[in-house]
């Protein structure tokens, strides 16, 4: 459980949730328009705490002040289970998909988030979910049983444009939806690699991710839009025509 306060009039409690569901499954909120504050409840402890870091970020123009009554632990550094939650993410990580959102966050707020990750870690939940992405995307690009993080970068580049070749009739990237596996098998996916599963980072490297995240979201409304607009009719084939409204007649 957070408390916020701080928040603008303007701001309702769907903006609250789209706002700190960045920080992991919502239970509940409790928005007081009249005073400015809520109280906001989280399935898991660790997305409180994540919650807690937002402490002077910026919604709707003004500056939230957001505490907890407590520090609890993380509980969310376990082994096992397919797939991973928002509230398994690196701190940093949430930091840079708010930005590419853009959410305002202070540099103070990003110190924070790489402080965090860099005190409590990073889960083994999202380590074994990104180190499978690591030897499928490698094995998919470069060859049976390798990895991205195991190949030098130049190799890499030319793998992925190899595998591009192929992408469309292995049908990769239809299921490759996740951001993650998009990022990874891209010609910077070592740099992606690295940011997520290192806790050694600065703030210019959240500003970073933050935009490849921005750069990827843009590219896939591009693709989408792409693929929805209806295909211009076969040359020599005749169009329909336009069909002529006559002018009704002048009555007088």
């Amino acid at each position: 459980t957070v408390q916020v306060s701080g928040i603008a009039p303007t701001t309702t409690e769907t903006q609250l949730h789209d706002f700190f569901t960045f920080c992991g499954k919502i239970t509940s909120i409790e928005h007081k328009e009249k005073s400015g504050t809520a109280v906001i409840n989280f399935e898991k402890a660790s997305a409180a705490k994540t919650a807690a870091m937002l402490n002077g970020g910026t919604l709707d123009g003004a500056t939230l002040t957001v505490a907890s009554d407590n520090s609890p632990a993380d509980d969310d550094h376990q082994d096992g289970g397919e797939g991973i939650d928002q509230s398994d993410k690196p701190r940093a990580g949430i930091a840079a998909e708010y930005l590419a959102k853009g959410y305002v966050l202070s540099e103070n707020v990003l110190s924070r988030a790489i402080e965090l990750d860099q005190k409590q870690g990073i889960s083994k939940r999202f380590l074994n979910y990104f180190n499978s992405l690591d030897h499928t995307v490698g094995s998919k690009a470069i060859g049976p049983d390798q990895t991205v993080s195991g190949k030098a970068q130049s190799t890499i580049d030319a793998a992925v444009q190899r595998a591009k070749a192929v992408d469309e009739q292995k049908g990769f990237s239809k299921v490759a939806n996740d951001y993650y596996t998009r990022a990874i098998s891209s010609a910077f996916g070592q740099q992606v690699r690295d940011f997520y599963t290192n806790t050694a980072k600065e703030i210019t490297h959240i500003h970073e991710e933050a935009r490849r995240i921005a750069e990827q979201e843009k590219q896939k409304s591009t693709s989408a839009s792409t693929e929805a607009t209806p295909a211009p009719p076969p040359a020599g084939s005749a169009a329909m025509p336009e069909p002529k409204t006559q002018a009704a007649p002048t009555v007088i």
